[in-house]
């Protein structure tokens, strides 16, 4: 892992994030959208947020998103938002989440085998950005 800034992927994180929120806001009244493709989405704005400062084997990446958005959904089972003091509605209370689901955990399994793919297919040597 080394430091090193990419503007190309801080944009795409920015646009990332701008399409989550249209989904959380405006794409609220459609269900698949919100509850699902949300979440596909979210790992790969966890991708390009670290990939915009940080140089990283990509696999080793995606499997450590992959892993860390599984254990946030877990601590949601445990009320994680609230044990720490986030009142319902604050910024930090939604952006933790408050209700578990096994359908979230497998939204973000498939949003992350698309990344994969993605990168695989569009790396020319692979996923071999740095071991």
């Amino acid at each position: 892992m080394k430091f090193q800034f990419s503007l190309k992927y801080l944009l795409l994180s920015v646009f990332i994030f701008l399409a989550e929120v249209l989904i959380a806001t405006k794409l609220s009244d459609i269900f698949f959208v919100r509850a699902y493709l949300g979440d596909v989405i979210v790992v790969m704005l966890l991708y390009t947020f670290v990939k915009s400062f940080v140089k990283v084997n990509d696999q080793k990446l995606i499997m450590g998103i992959l892993i860390f958005s599984w254990m946030v959904e877990f601590a949601q089972y445990f009320n994680i938002a609230e044990k720490l003091g986030f009142r319902p509605g604050s910024l930090m209370y939604i952006v933790i989440g408050n209700s578990f689901s096994w359908i979230d955990n497998l939204c973000y399994a498939v949003g992350c085998l698309l990344l994969y793919i993605f990168v695989k297919m569009t790396n020319s040597d692979g996923l071999t950005s740095t071991p």
